[in-house]
């Protein structure tokens, strides 16, 4: 259902899914493999999976990102997952490596170790589940701009596309600076009427 949805506000708005709906993107947000979000987005059936296997394997890769992220090495994120968690740094390596289920207790623990905003669901959830999660956000940026403020700055202007990936550091002040300087140099001066 989101899918769809996304799909019609995607080509309302004159989008190519592939620029919008970044299977990597996705996959890193989701902590499930890259060929699985490729798939869902296809409409294929689900993998067959338990709720351990999940578990086990967002744990996973979680840790890999956090390990390419910080180039730290596992046995580093396994002795601070010990000490924050209060396990020994042989379990908490065995449950980084995807090796061991953790408790319902330490689960919770590495939501808050990994800064997990959608709780212990984020590693249960099934992979469709955990993906229809993952576009929420971004069906509801298409089907109302408004709420977005680049996207508002953008249709006060009367902004109908553009491609502002690179400006996100921008302040809304700075990004409205940036579209009026735009907007004076392509329009001519008040009371010219070229």
């Amino acid at each position: 259902m989101t899918l769809a949805r996304l799909d019609a506000a995607i080509a309302r708005r004159g989008l190519r899914r592939p620029e919008f709906l970044d299977p990597a993107a996705l996959a890193a947000r989701t902590a499930l493999p890259e060929n699985v979000v490729r798939g869902l987005l296809r409409g294929d059936p689900m993998p067959a999976d338990t709720v351990n296997d999940r578990v086990r394997l967002r744990i996973r890769a979680l840790a890999a990102a956090d390990l390419a992220r910080t180039g730290r090495r596992m046995s580093e994120l396994a002795a601070e997952v010990s000490h924050r968690l209060g396990v020994s740094e042989y379990w908490a390596r065995q449950i980084c490596d995807g090796r061991k289920v953790p408790s319902v207790e330490l689960l919770h623990g590495l939501v808050r170790f990994f800064g997990i905003e959608d709780g212990e669901t984020f590693f249960t959830a099934p992979a469709a589940e955990a993906l229809n999660r993952a576009l929420l956000p971004a069906l509801h940026e298409l089907e109302h701009p408004e709420a977005d403020p680049v996207q508002a700055l953008m249709a006060r202007y009367g902004v109908t596309g553009t491609d502002l990936r690179a400006h996100g550091s921008l302040t809304r002040d700075q990004l409205e600076r940036v579209l009026e300087g735009v907007l004076r140099s392509v329009l001519p001066p008040q009371g010219d009427a070229r």
